[in-house]
């Protein structure tokens, strides 16, 4: 066929043959009859979109418009906008090719022109954002810059796939969760999707997403804000609301939707949930002590009822928040034995129920344990995992990192499994990317469980060590599950009860030999002290007594917990000490409802005696090396009772600061004591309320014993073994050999 033979071709045969060169990417041919067949026929209309395509995608963009625009220009105003239309369709029908065979930069480049011919086609603005995510390039911006949000909130409402709008909604949950345009193009989208089954969930699992990985709580509330009104009295949407609300400090609408939750809770193990979290926003708002004993009262006979039924058929979900439905008891009251027992019973029941929903996946796990120890490979290293949320700027994170820096690398490969701690990357978390270069294979997770008892799995791990307890209910599972022959639970709280934890780690001090009696886990006493650290960073302090408006002279007792260790009983010790030293002030500084608190103590005070002007509330500040540093205003400090502060006594001990503490028997009453011990101080250690005020009386009026309690802390450390973090690890990683040694025996 010769194309210089016009009237031989019809319009068809023109567009077949160029159309087949586009197709082939034979962009120069598809020009050069596209531009013929112009000629022959200039009234076609179509052979100018197509010329303008091929330009384009020939990486002539200037051409391509300057081509359609001259078409354009012969329009009558009646044809104007049918020639619009048809320009559309032949660069969508390419743009959606393109995107199909996942070119997708060029599907981009040709719907950025389809936007300069109809810039308020929703359609076309949708798939650009779409073909952004898909490309990495997504920022957030596009949603404002293309106009969407007002296109979607456009009245009357104009027509888009609503199927297709969710999922591009969750795409940009995923990809931005952040920013300040998302929450509004989410807002934007309900109109055209709430009715949609799974609306309410995409909405939720990105608000859980973002509080749980982001750590942003307050855009959680408001994306999960968002869902009532798809459904107000959705019981999984107010359990997390209630979480959100208490976790960004809005205690008393947290309080009020666990409430709710409790109101709308059909089985028992939901209310046991349910009036948890009803006790967590109260002693999180810290002062509510009299309405939080009574739900606590409440708790306990939840509890008995749940666990005289044993309920075998709990769903997952249902199973890992009843882990943690006990953790408030030691708060209360230093009854060891009972609380134990039943922390451990509801330990029993959720194993009960995983082995009846997970049977096939634990079966799978333990079969490594059948098989011989080190088969073939007596001297490897041993894999030690360690499972937390916590290792990062927390202070679990702060306390473990010595273990991890001194571990001996030729002995142990050491891995991470970093739970929900994707976020903490964008947070810029420090201490977090540490802990990561730290370890040989670093697995950073999510919140789904069985992901993470997987990775433990395929990597093979000999001790799997966690360091959360029940401050991570995931985890509790996850060790449920023993995806490791030994599983050890160590620092981040007492031991959690989960059957199939073998050792729980210890020291001389901080439990006593009667524990043996009513742990289920082996308690493994370590020689010295369970934790020990080499130091503490300390900055620059930003308190000083005359912006306190206390005097020079005066004697400070400082007392930093948070709302939830604020036992009245203990308060009113505090508030006694502080009435029988004269000239003194008291500054509480710690994380709590702020009126709440202030009231407590200030109702407190009067009740003792006390002139409320002798305290003084301090603010957090925003880094823990400040924190430590303003420590440093106080004479003594005053540990709580019957939960002992840790992290918080180290730092006061580091800082060569006296102080009282109240022993009990339970682990959380005791972990000041074994610090105190480990640093060769026993000024102080009380062993009964009235020890405990008398010290606190003794070391606020003797000067000179301060003084001599503050040079023996100063010289402890070179010497104590609080303060050796290389000769701690020494003996963690030989407790880790001698566990290992056991199950290699049998024993």
């Amino acid at each position: 066929m010769t194309y210089n033979n016009y009237s031989l071709i019809n319009t068809t045969d023109w567009h077949q043959q160029a159309y087949q060169c586009l197709i082939q990417e034979d962009y120069y041919q598809a020009v050069s009859l596209y531009e013929q067949a112009i000629t022959a026929e200039p009234d076609i209309q179509s052979h100018y979109w197509y010329l303008g395509l091929a330009l384009l995608l020939q990486g002539q963009g200037e051409e391509a418009q300057a081509t359609w625009l001259m078409a354009m220009m012969e329009a009558e105003p009646e044809e104007a906008d049918e020639w619009n239309a048809q320009l559309m369709e032949v660069l969508q029908v390419e743009a959606e090719r393109r995107s199909r065979g996942a070119d997708y930069s060029t599907a981009l480049a040709i719907r950025e022109q389809m936007q300069s011919v109809q810039p308020t086609a929703l359609d076309n603005l949708l798939n650009i954002v779409e073909l952004a995510i898909k490309l990495e390039t997504f920022t957030g911006d596009e949603l404002d810059a293309l106009g969407i949000i007002e296109l979607l909130q456009a009245e009357p409402p104009l027509a888009v796939d609503a199927t297709w709008l969710l999922q591009l909604l969750k795409d940009i949950l995923d990809n931005a969760p952040l920013h300040p345009s998302t929450l509004e193009f989410a807002e934007a989208c309900l109109v055209h999707v709430q009715h949609l089954p799974n609306c309410l969930g995409v909405l939720l699992l990105a608000a859980i997403q973002i509080a749980a990985t982001l750590q942003q709580g307050k855009q959680a509330v408001k994306l999960a804000e968002l869902c009532l009104s798809i459904d107000s009295s959705h019981p999984e949407l107010l359990r997390h609301l209630s979480s959100f609300y208490q976790n960004t400090g809005n205690y008393d609408q947290g309080i009020e939707m666990a409430k709710q939750c409790y109101a709308l809770a059909n089985s028992l193990a939901d209310r046991v949930f349910a009036n948890n979290q009803v006790l967590r926003g109260l002693m999180h708002a810290g002062g509510r002590w009299k309405e939080a004993s009574l739900v606590l009262q409440k708790q306990e006979l939840l509890l008995a009822e749940l666990l005289e039924t044993q309920p075998i058929d709990l769903g997952r979900a249902t199973v890992v928040r009843l882990y943690n439905s006990t953790y408030f008891l030691p708060y209360f009251s230093d009854r060891a034995q009972k609380n134990r027992e039943i922390t451990n019973q509801v330990a029993q029941l959720c194993q009960a129920n995983i082995e009846n929903y997970a049977k096939e996946d634990i079966e799978r796990y333990r079969q490594r344990s059948k098989v011989a120890p080190n088969s073939g490979n007596s001297t490897r290293p041993l894999k030690i995992g360690y499972l937390s949320q916590c290792m990062r700027r927390h202070s679990v994170g702060w306390l473990a990192r010595w273990l991890f820096e001194h571990h001996d690398r030729d002995r142990f490969q050491i891995h991470g499994y970093f739970v929900a701690a994707n976020g903490t990357n964008q947070n810029h978390d420090s201490l977090h990317e540490w802990y990561v270069n730290q370890v040989q294979k670093a697995n950073k997770l999510g919140l789904d469980t069985l992901e993470i008892a997987e990775r433990i799995h395929q990597d093979e791990i000999d001790i799997l060590v966690d360091l959360d307890s029940l401050t991570l209910n995931i985890s509790c599972e996850v060790m449920a599950f023993k995806t490791a022959p030994i599983q050890v639970s160590w620092l981040g709280w007492d031991a959690s009860g989960v059957p199939t934890i073998d050792y729980y780690i210890a020291d001389p001090y901080v439990l006593p030999e009667a524990a043996n009696e009513y742990y289920t886990e082996k308690i493994w006493r370590l020689p010295q002290t369970y934790i020990a650290v080499d130091g503490f960073e300390v900055g620059v302090p930003t308190l000083r007594r005359d912006r306190l408006n206390i005097p020079t002279d005066a004697v400070v007792f400082l007392s930093s917990q948070g709302g939830y260790k604020r036992h009245p009983d203990t308060t009113r010790l505090q508030m006694r000490i502080v009435k029988e030293v004269p000239n003194s002030y008291f500054l509480i500084k710690g994380t709590a409802d702020e009126k709440s608190i202030k009231s407590f103590f200030e109702q407190i005070a009067e009740e003792e005696g006390v002139d409320c002007s002798k305290l003084r509330f301090l603010p957090d500040v925003a880094f823990e090396a400040v924190h430590r540093a303003n420590l440093g205003i106080a004479d003594v400090v005053l540990d709580t009772y019957p939960y002992n502060g840790a992290t918080t006594t180290l730092e006061t001990l580091w800082m060569g600061i006296p102080l009282v503490t109240r022993v009990g028997e339970q682990f959380a009453a005791r972990n000041s004591y074994t610090m105190m011990m480990n640093a060769g101080i026993t000024e102080g250690i009380a062993w009964s309320d009235e020890e405990y005020v008398e010290w606190g009386v003794r070391l606020g009026k003797d000067a000179k014993l301060r003084q001599e309690i503050a040079w023996k802390l100063h010289q402890s450390r070179q010497t104590a073994p609080l303060w050796n973090g290389k000769q701690f690890t020494c003996e963690m990683e030989k407790a880790y050999e001698q566990m290992w040694q056991r199950y290699s025996e049998g024993k």
